[in-house]
């Protein structure tokens, strides 16, 4: 997941296709066909080139494919095994380290709100705590499916650009 030293654009630009979709493949939560399909998109002079090209990658996917992007995120303070990218970012929010009584308040908006949707909430949680992330849940489950899908694919855009930040130089 994290490199000492960011990944120059340069060399992102010069990788292959394998190599490109095993050190960028993770970037979007259990999808590395969107990488893999960016790659078509080389050369890239800037991360925010590179972000545009995956993000434009999501916008041009089917509904179905959308669909199965939301549902590979996990749930928010699940007790599962997450991706490193994911455990990494609930625990900088604090959702590694709730009460049991705060477990089961997530465990129940995360069951409402997918019992609604059919896919977890997605929230880019860096920078946030457990009671804003919490609050966030309670207002988007009123949220229509249209809106919800809006608001879900441009969480995962700022979830993908901070670990595209982590990864490779500007």
């Amino acid at each position: 997941m994290r490199t000492k030293l960011a990944i120059p654009m340069l060399v992102v630009s010069k990788m292959s296709r394998e190599q490109f979709t095993e050190v960028l493949g993770g970037i979007f939560e259990n999808a590395p066909w969107v990488a893999e399909s960016a790659w078509e998109q080389r050369p890239f002079k800037t991360r925010k080139q590179l972000h545009d090209a995956m993000l434009g990658v999501i916008a041009r996917a089917p509904e179905e494919q959308i669909t199965a992007l939301f549902r590979g995120h996990p749930d928010l303070a699940t007790r599962l095994e997450v991706t490193e990218y994911s455990a990494a970012e609930q625990q900088g929010a604090g959702l590694s380290q709730l009460t049991q009584d705060e477990y089961e308040i997530f465990a129940a908006l995360n069951r409402e709100y997918t019992d609604k949707f059919g896919f977890p909430f997605i929230m880019a949680v860096k920078g946030k705590g457990k009671n804003e992330i919490r609050m966030a849940m309670k207002i988007r489950v009123h949220h229509s499916e249209a809106e919800e899908r809006e608001t879900a694919l441009g969480e995962i855009g700022k979830i993908t650009g901070f670990r595209l930040e982590q990864l490779l130089e500007a």
